[in-house]
């Protein structure tokens, strides 16, 4: 499962980074997570506001840190 958190490298950022990390540790799922920091690549999604996530090449979420729940679900459960 390949993840992508784009944001600018905020605290929020930050946290949905460590968030998904440990959510997946938690889980035992093997996840690729890489951040996406660069202005051109973020809205190359289409996204407008950030922190967002990126799982297999579709967003999933915009703005704000989601739910360890919601993470839980793209996680498999």
């Amino acid at each position: 499962m390949d993840i992508k958190v784009l944001g600018s490298g905020c605290a929020n950022c930050k946290n949905t980074v460590a968030l998904i990390e440990q959510a997946a540790k938690d889980k035992g799922v093997a996840v690729t997570l890489s951040k996406v920091e660069d202005l051109r690549d973020i809205v190359s999604y289409g996204v407008m506001s950030t922190p967002a996530v990126v799982i297999d090449g579709k967003v999933v979420h915009a703005g704000g840190v989601p739910q360890r729940a919601k993470v839980e679900q793209w996680l498999g459960g």
